[in-house]
């Protein structure tokens, strides 16, 4: 049986815990990376989350990818490769530090405009802040032990709120059928 889905209310210390996680990534991938993002619902104020931070390093290009695994590794991480989602890293982290999803993802790939459009529409819309919330409490009880079909239940609602933020259809697809796909 897989781990049960918990979402929490909003944390004020999730900025906190990113800035502590992402203080020792940035120090390893400075001199290559562009930024390190705090994305996914943790990044958003007000916003019911699992309690697992997302931090995405934003670098130019993909040449970059084997010295931003062997940095990370320095580190702890294990690099776990792109599980399906194109432009887009995935490493394990090191069991010592709190929860957090840790990707590598290429400045133009949409998967990093994904989680950037997603967090910033959120950040300027409380009432779609209050109304995913809310989904989500209800599909983590619905789905507690199913994480595809939770990502899958919602999926309508996020992609509704990236085609209000400009994405294509061919690009809400796309997403879509990552989503699925998720390991």
């Amino acid at each position: 049986m897989s781990q049960p889905i918990v979402v929490v209310d909003y944390d004020p210390t999730w900025p906190e815990v990113f800035e502590r996680l992402r203080a020792p990534v940035w120090r390893a991938v400075q001199d290559f990376a562009l930024a390190i993002e705090h994305v996914g619902s943790t990044s958003v104020p007000g916003l019911a989350a699992k309690p697992i931070i997302d931090m995405d390093v934003v670098i130019a290009s993909a040449a970059l990818i084997p010295l931003a695994i062997e940095r990370l590794g320095t580190l702890g991480y294990v690099h776990r490769g792109n599980l399906g989602i194109e432009g887009r890293e995935a490493f394990q982290q090191p069991a010592h530090l709190p929860p957090h999803h840790l990707y590598v993802c290429l400045q133009d790939s949409v998967s990093l405009r994904n989680h950037l459009a997603l967090r910033d529409y959120l950040r300027a819309h409380p009432a779609a802040v209050q109304a995913y919330g809310a989904l989500k409490k209800r599909l983590a009880q619905e789905h507690a032990h199913n994480i595809e079909a939770y990502i899958e239940a919602k999926s309508d609602l996020i992609l509704s709120m990236l085609a209000q933020t400009g994405f294509e259809t061919e690009q809400i697809a796309a997403i879509r059928e990552q989503n699925r796909a998720k390991p």
